[in-house]
């Protein structure tokens, strides 16, 4: 077994903690994030030591005189973290995004921010419903020349093949320019309204495309007409949102996730090969050994670390995993690590360096309570094992 550094750090917004566990490693204070805490947002990587974390949810002020039944507010914040000085401090900060979203799908391609879809809020009804709509940010003259960039609006996912939804699975093709969205979920009724009748969160086993070079939406699963791919990619071998998703040797690895529901929870590993769309998807041999959705996961070194999520059944976990388990994508084997110092869902990650950044979350299932700003440095056993995999160790 060859061991090696690791580091997993958690920014969160409440009580500052530190942990030492000594042989195991050591959760490590960072600083929290300003304003309010934070869950159901996306994080991204904008540069080697910038990365930013956009829209989610946060408390709602006591003084907010809304007829909005949801008890917290879906925000358009963007909040940028600078890793070297560990600060959430920026001269010239980042417009925040053009509507308020939660569960958004982005992604930073050739410096720029896409923004593409996710959960709003907007018919302040109960439910959050996903919007096809999305936007570029140009990062190059904000980090270059320090000049203040202005959102620009694209085209919407188109209505008549796609599905506008959030928590999709975001993969991207760093050789073609292309962001994947996998999944996700049309709906999510918090607190729905009694005419509208039982509703569920609607989850979606669609596959779509934006096309960063050409500035449009690419259908998958077309028969191999457009750049986009074959027909068995356009759809996922299930419906999935709040999956773990990481892009490896240009195979788009789908991680757990669930289909309907915080505890209709799924194991499964879906895998596309962005070398070959046309062949479509394939089930991975290798399962979660924890089943869960409402994941964080980021790769490091051709491995998928995936952490925490909701659904949890065990009496006493306020529904939330602290679970923390290893992908070994070339041998699709699965390792167990030792568990999150905090457990949490509702977050996402990103991998910089080595290290796995993750801000925010919540640590009760459904309704939020807000978490404490932790990082968590240890050392991790690389698995070995047959090289068929399929297995865990």
């Amino acid at each position: 077994m060859r061991i090696r550094d690791f580091f997993l750090a958690a920014l969160h917004g409440g009580l500052v903690q530190s942990i030492l566990s000594p042989g195991h490693g050591r959760w490590k204070t960072l600083a929290p994030i300003p304003l309010y805490p934070r869950q159901e947002h996306t994080t991204v990587l904008l540069n080697s030591t910038t990365l930013a974390i956009l829209g989610g949810i946060t408390p709602r002020a006591p003084t907010d005189n809304t007829t909005n039944p949801i008890p917290f507010d879906t925000t358009p914040l963007l909040q940028t973290y600078h890793i070297p000085s560990n600060t959430w401090s920026n001269p010239l900060p980042l417009p925040a995004l053009p509507i308020p979203l939660n569960h958004p799908n982005a992604a930073v391609v050739d410096g720029k921010l896409y923004l593409l879809g996710g959960l709003s809020d907007e018919a302040a009804d109960g439910v959050w419903r996903g919007t096809g709509r999305s936007w570029v940010l140009d990062l190059h003259d904000h980090f270059n020349h320090m000049m203040h960039p202005d959102w620009t609006e694209l085209p919407s996912m188109p209505a008549d093949w796609d599905v506008p939804r959030g928590s999709a699975a975001v993969g991207v093709d760093r050789e073609t320019g292309l962001v994947y969205l996998a999944g996700g979920m049309k709906w999510l009724p918090v607190v729905p309204p009694a005419e509208m009748g039982p509703m569920v969160q609607e989850s979606v086993d669609v596959v779509s495309a934006f096309d960063t070079r050409r500035g449009v939406w690419v259908r998958v699963g077309n028969g191999g007409g457009d750049r986009g791919g074959g027909a068995c990619a356009g759809r996922m071998p299930g419906r999935r949102d709040h999956a773990g998703c990481a892009v490896v040797d240009r195979v788009m690895y789908v991680l757990g996730g669930r289909d309907t529901g915080q505890v209709n929870v799924r194991g499964d590993v879906f895998a596309l090969d962005l070398r070959s769309v046309e062949k479509g998807w394939v089930t991975k041999k290798g399962r979660m050994p924890t089943a869960r959705g409402g994941v964080c996961a980021a790769a490091v070194g051709g491995k998928v670390y995936v952490l925490g999520g909701e659904g949890n059944p065990v009496e006493g976990s306020d529904g939330v995993f602290d679970q923390v388990e290893v992908y070994d994508t070339k041998r699709d084997r699965w390792e167990r690590l030792d568990e999150m110092k905090v457990s949490r869902h509702g977050t996402s990650a990103v991998a910089v360096k080595g290290g796995v950044y993750i801000p925010g979350g919540g640590t009760r299932i459904g309704v939020p309570r807000w978490t404490s700003l932790t990082s968590y440095t240890r050392r991790l056993g690389v698995a070995c094992g047959s090289e068929q995999g399929g297995g865990i160790k």
